[in-house]
């Protein structure tokens, strides 16, 4: 899911932002700190990275919890309402791994002919 040709990156059902969805499988099997989380998603800059972990956190899907320990750290976890988004977001990933080659063929004749049309 991770990897940029993955299908879930041809998702066409998307909430929140760009990243929203990527995030909320990281912390899928339990609470990650931040730098966990830059490790799958490297492709988000930290400054995204932390709006849209704001973003989510707004909403109620997520939990922040800080520890004030001798080392203080952050963890990001599911709420009971970002754990249900997970089997919808199972359905959508597996229906666009199921239609891979016609969303990618739908991608290539629209931007084909875009650059067509732009070009005359």
């Amino acid at each position: 899911m991770f990897d940029e040709l993955c299908p879930s990156s041809l998702n066409p059902i998307r909430f929140g932002d760009k990243w929203a969805a990527l995030i909320i499988r990281c912390l899928e099997h339990g609470p990650r700190r931040f730098s966990e989380l830059r490790v799958p998603l490297s492709r988000v800059t930290p400054k995204v990275l932390t709006q849209s972990l704001r973003s989510l956190e707004r909403d109620g899907l997520i939990k922040r919890t800080v520890y004030a320990e001798a080392a203080p750290h952050v963890e990001y976890e599911l709420t009971p309402l970002g754990r249900s988004m997970l089997e919808p977001m199972a359905v959508a990933c597996a229906w666009a791994e199921q239609h891979w080659d016609e969303l990618l063929d739908a991608r290539e004749s629209y931007d084909h002919a875009t650059r067509r049309d732009h070009a005359g």
